[in-house]
């Protein structure tokens, strides 16, 4: 599991959130735990706390509100990475805790 990492989502709210960014980073890899921001195609979004990406042809956007802490076996299959927009998530995150 990588830090930026796309992968589906096998959990109970997967019709919501059908994909989890793992943002974990890499130095807690051998945990069972995992620190997810989910996927959603909701239209309702704040640009700097929610910045969308085209996940398989589809606008998603990062519901960073939405954070959260899962096991690791309920992420699925690898679908791409977000690695490239590591500062717009890092900023997503920062804007959710410190507003600015």
């Amino acid at each position: 599991m990588a830090q930026f990492e796309v992968y589906e989502n096998r959990g109970k709210n997967s019709d919501i959130f059908p994909y989890l960014v793992d943002i974990t980073n890499n130095l807690h890899s051998n945990s069972k735990l995992r620190v997810v921001v989910p996927l959603c195609s909701d239209n309702y979004a704040i640009s700097k706390l929610n910045p969308y990406f085209s996940i398989n042809g589809k606008k998603l956007y990062l519901s960073t509100m939405d954070i959260a802490g899962v096991p690791a076996t309920i992420l699925g299959d690898s679908v791409t990475t977000l690695k490239e927009y590591r500062s717009q998530i890092i900023d997503a995150i920062d804007f959710l805790i410190n507003g600015f």
